[in-house]
């Protein structure tokens, strides 16, 4: 049974794309599927509302901004009106597509902090700071780069990027430096503005157990709101919400860029004579669709906000899997990115084609993996080899031997297969499982091909001519059932197709029912191709222009590289010394709740240390427990998602971790010299 179509007003997030920088297919990963599962809601009568709009706040774009000599408002223009083209151009329908700098999102924002502060859940407090004298300001967020607490990886500003992946507060940084001159920063102190978040302890346990949408952001979700921390909500910027009452103060962009939401919903509702209210004051379900990895804002931090301004939290967080190219992690600095405009719309690709491809590849929660020569196959397989030569074949046959739509009823066999495809689409989308959705569809289209080839109208139409229309009839039905169900996947091509079949009324406005209600009879055209195959030639091309990018990116790479050992500093045999590094074995190995990076080891180093590792991603638990490692054993105590480690695993830093290890075994504890 569906949970739609519903009494409660549908108002469909995706998570806001950030003004300063290009749309890549990482992107479309969140909103191919957010404008899929949109189009579906609509088709199944449930009228919802969809907003997005560009984050145009936070250091990044001030960085960037006077990287590039211009101001961030210029900055947030270009990169708005870049990301709506391309929402438009890969059929993405926006209710609405607004801007965080908005006037109505600086007004919500501070009518949002100021019911905070009078319900006591906001207070100031004297922290230290990140401060670069050579450039004489505080350095938040981005500003500032060193060492992660926690893990001891590099990390930047607010966030552990190449490490746990953990939050970080100003001021946690270790050997802070300043990322605009490169000089190290020194601490001083400064009043700042906390959200009380460990005052929703209780609320978040309860408010987790009935959140709706996907397994991935639920369950981590769950285990960071275990150990709730407050979090600093002011910056020292110039650009952004101004903190009510403190000019030099600007609000946290994660304050700000999620009650974008909430402004956005206000100016739909101003064009349209809508009420914003009915969303985010009453009982509604609005449902976030967001990448994986801002799952602690949309599920912690959020909610958490909203119950305590006295707003709706959301009904569902789908969390979609990160992405991959040719199966290397996503880098747009190693060249591992494929440009939307650039290396596919340019290039005359339909937006349907990677459309189908996201929605298709693997489940939401798993990793996506981009590859021209699986996107080759997939469209000259799935879309071009079942679902096009169906369509194609069926009414060609059909205007060439009747000219038209034939008289007759449709087989119930044909109409109930329908109706059964139909209910295993809706339950796939309310799982957010597009592929078993679109897998459904295209196992119809396998359906429809096996039936006319078995049925061998061609012969059919010597012999019995009234038997071969009745063939013919079931074809079309369910031609203009894969039309309707393949709609919100696919509505550039499904738009075409209806009008081939001269259905009367719009396919957008069409319903999934519809399909059970028989195609009337009437006259048809010679139909076009829908899609036409990729030739091996123009995935060699794609692929050439991916392989050059990433060539001149690694040389880049490489010469920072050579730079950075140059830079580093000298140190004396008595310095190393002080590094207790020693032999250990893995006693044991276990996955730890919440992350998907670190692992929880005990070794024995001559005595038994709990130690967390960053390896999960390369190396499985079970083929760890009796192997020799090599072990900083002093590193200072940290805690990383609730558990302590005391020492590092040394590994190389390279794509996977290499652990390093003795040549030959020797006893637990003997020190590395």
């Amino acid at each position: 049974m569906s949970n739609f179509p519903s009494d409660k007003p549908v108002l469909v997030t995706c998570g806001l794309p950030y003004a300063n920088g290009k749309c890549h297919i990482g992107h479309l990963r969140t909103y191919v599927p957010g404008d899929i599962f949109v189009r579906s809601l609509r088709k199944q009568g449930q009228e919802a509302v969809f907003v997005c709009g560009s984050d145009a706040h936070g250091t990044p774009i001030v960085v960037n901004a006077e990287e590039l000599k211009i101001t961030p408002t210029e900055l947030v223009n270009k990169y708005h009106k870049h990301f709506e083209s391309i929402f438009k151009a890969m059929e993405v329908e926006f209710s609405i597509f607004g801007n965080t700098d908005s006037p109505t999102n600086h007004a919500r924002t501070n009518s949002i902090v100021e019911a905070l502060i009078d319900r006591g859940y906001v207070y100031p407090r004297v922290i230290r700071l990140a401060y670069c004298p050579y450039d004489e300001r505080f350095l938040p967020d981005r500003y500032v780069e060193g060492i992660c607490p926690y893990c001891a990886k590099p990390a930047r500003g607010d966030e552990c990027d190449q490490g746990c992946g953990k939050h970080l507060e100003p001021g946690e940084i270790k050997n802070a430096k300043c990322r605009i001159c490169g000089n190290p920063a020194e601490y001083r102190e400064q009043e700042h503005f906390f959200f009380k978040l460990s005052s929703f302890g209780g609320f978040l346990s309860d408010y987790l157990k009935t959140l709706g949408g996907t397994s991935n952001a639920i369950n981590y979700a769950k285990e960071w709101a275990k150990e709730l921390k407050d979090w600093c909500i002011t910056r020292n910027l110039e650009w952004g919400v101004r903190f009510p009452g403190h000019e030099d103060l600007v609000v946290y962009v994660w304050v700000d860029a999620p009650i974008g939401y909430i402004s956005f919903t206000e100016e739909w509702a101003k064009k349209t004579g809508g009420d914003w209210e009915k969303y985010w004051r009453r009982d509604s379900r609005i449902i976030h669709f967001i990448g994986e990895d801002i799952t602690y804002h949309h599920c912690i931090f959020w909610p958490a906000m909203l119950k305590g301004a006295g707003y709706t939290p959301p009904w569902a967080v789908v969390a979609s899997g990160m992405l991959k190219i040719d199966d290397k992690k996503f880098s747009k600095s190693r060249g591992y990115v494929v440009w939307v405009d650039e290396d596919y719309l340019d290039h005359g690709f339909h937006p349907d084609l990677l459309r189908y491809y996201i929605a298709n590849y693997t489940s939401h929660t798993k990793e996506l993996n981009f590859s021209w020569k699986v996107f080759q196959d997939k469209v000259n397989n799935e879309l071009v080899g079942a679902l096009g030569n169906f369509l194609h074949r069926t009414q060609h046959f059909a205007q060439k031997n009747f000219g038209a739509v034939p008289d007759g009823k449709v087989d119930k066999e044909i109409l109930e297969k329908i109706k059964v495809t139909i209910e295993t689409v809706v339950a796939a989308l309310d799982e957010y499982e597009f592929k078993k959705a679109t897998d459904a569809m295209m196992e119809l289209a396998a359906y429809g091909n096996s039936y006319f080839q078995s049925r061998e109208p061609w012969a059919l139409i010597k012999t019995d001519k009234d038997e071969c229309a009745r063939v013919v009839k079931n074809c079309l039905q369910i031609g203009k059932a894969l039309i309707l169900l393949f709609e919100p996947t696919l509505p550039g091509n499904m738009e075409k197709a209806w009008k081939q079949l001269r259905i009367p009324g719009d396919v957008h406005s069409a319903r999934f029912e519809d399909a059970l209600i028989e195609i009337p009879a009437g006259e048809l055209k010679v139909p076009e191709i829908l899609f036409t195959k990729i030739e091996d030639k123009k995935i060699k091309e794609m692929e050439a222009i991916l392989d050059k990018r990433i060539k001149i990116a690694m040389s880049k790479e490489k010469k920072h590289e050579e730079e950075a050992k140059e830079e580093k500093t000298e140190i004396t045999y008595e310095e190393f010394q002080k590094l207790d590094i020693r032999v250990g074995k893995v006693l044991s190995a276990e996955p730890i709740k919440g992350s998907d990076k670190l692992l929880k080891l005990e070794v024995d180093i001559g005595e038994k240390r709990q130690i967390v590792a960053g390896i999960a991603k390369s190396h499985d638990p079970s083929e760890l427990v009796g192997r020799q490692v090599v072990v900083m054993a002093n590193m200072k105590p940290a805690k990383l998602f609730g558990v302590e480690s005391r020492g590092m695993v040394l590994a190389a830093d390279v794509e996977g971790a290499v652990l390093l290890m003795p040549e030959k075994e020797v006893k637990e504890g003997t020190r590395v010299r």
